[in-house]
């Protein structure tokens, strides 16, 4: 990791373990109460009470495609004004699901933290791919029609 705060740096380590621990505690926990997911295909205000809702199959679709982790890489970071922080980070995920032929893809997405006294808490993730679209063209799922 590069080039990101302690307090920054701190927040996707814990970020990262709760992901690879499929803890839905601990992934909500880094979340706002209401945020912005965004990507490729558009944008959508999400509660944190929906997003709890949600991990479940999130987790599922993780299993199908064989993720098995999912390792930060470098983080960026852009301090806007006192409360907020815009974080680029880059991911490595692990793909498993033929044991013996493992694929590691790297993926990015930057989040916007909002910052207040040394509790951060993610208010916009903008992913730059479309984890779908890459899992099929890895051949992990089959394509769509």
């Amino acid at each position: 990791m590069n080039q990101a705060s302690d307090i920054v740096r701190k927040f996707f380590e814990d970020y990262e373990r709760g992901s690879n621990a499929a803890d839905p505690t601990l992934v909500t926990a880094q979340y706002s109460d209401s945020f912005m997911f965004a990507g490729p295909q558009g944008a959508q205000a999400v509660s944190k009470a929906d997003f709890l809702k949600a991990l479940p199959k999130r987790e599922g679709f993780f299993k199908a495609v064989g993720l098995t982790a999912s390792k930060i890489q470098t983080l960026q970071e852009t301090r806007l004004d006192e409360h907020y922080i815009l974080v680029k980070v880059t991911w490595q995920i692990r793909f498993e699901k033929e044991p013996e032929r493992p694929l590691v893809e790297e993926i990015a997405a930057t989040y916007l933290l909002y910052q207040q006294d040394n509790l951060l808490r993610i208010v916009l993730q903008l992913d730059h791919q479309d984890l779908m679209q890459r899992v099929q063209a890895l051949g992990l799922l089959p394509a769509r029609d």
